[in-house]
């Protein structure tokens, strides 16, 4: 049996990274709620949320943990020149729950299920609260791609994306590493390592690490202001 640490809803504290399990990787706790005041401090510990429908609210920080220094993007050529093209349009912030809705669907590799209707209605509040966000790519006016992720300072926690057409997932997260570098923003949590994001240049660290580049990214906790993309 699985030694963990039950969460109450009145207390938003989380035990020592330390403690988070070998196997599975990274599970640290559960139950609690996913209130904004919880959701914040998590993601400003390391820790982020990830349960299926039927399950308590799991909560986990993962060692190695998967970045992108936004100065390090690479992309890839295939992928640069779909860009060159110029076929899609991008907004940010326009169509969050729509994005969110849009990852939660089934895919044919199975995932997308972990995004419940708790979640959705969570991440979508504290997109209101202005701490998550969103970009959007279009074609033709129809939504065929995006992702969002939570901007704690200087730091944000990438959670999922979409696409309905080619690279229209990858064009849009190209797009949003450009705004945040832009704006500042000095690390990208990945959470999980995918032989997709090591392609746009991102590589591991072990939790200590992450935790010593967190604390020095996030000096305050305040929301920060809606994304503006240019080409929207």
């Amino acid at each position: 049996m699985l030694n963990l640490t039950w969460l109450e809803d009145d207390d938003i504290s989380f035990p020592p990274l330390e403690l988070a399990l070998e196997e599975p990787n990274g599970l640290l706790a559960a139950g609690g709620d996913l209130s904004p005041e919880r959701l914040i401090y998590a993601y400003s510990q390391g820790i982020f949320p990830w349960y299926e429908e039927g399950q308590p609210p799991l909560w986990w920080s993962p060692s190695p943990r998967l970045i992108l220094l936004p100065e390090e993007l690479h992309i890839p050529r295939s992928l640069a020149k779909t860009l060159r093209k110029g076929i899609f349009r991008f907004s940010a912030d326009t169509a969050f729950e729509e994005v969110i809705r849009a990852c939660a669907e089934p895919r044919d590799d199975g995932m997308g299920t972990w995004i419940t209707e708790d979640m959705i209605e969570a991440y979508c509040q504290l997109h209101q609260l202005g701490f998550a966000h969103s970009v959007e790519t279009w074609l033709d006016g129809e939504l065929v791609g995006g992702f969002y992720g939570i901007q704690l300072g200087q730091a944000f926690f990438g959670e999922s994306m979409f696409a309905r057409y080619s690279d229209a997932s990858k064009a849009a997260f190209v797009i949003g590493v450009e705004h945040l570098e832009s704006q500042g923003c000095r690390l990208i949590d990945c959470q999980i390592t995918t032989e997709h994001l090591v392609r746009f240049g991102a590589k591991e660290i072990d939790r200590g690490q992450f935790r010593e580049l967190l604390i020095d990214c996030i000096k305050e906790l305040s929301a920060t202001r809606t994304w503006h993309i240019q080409d929207c």
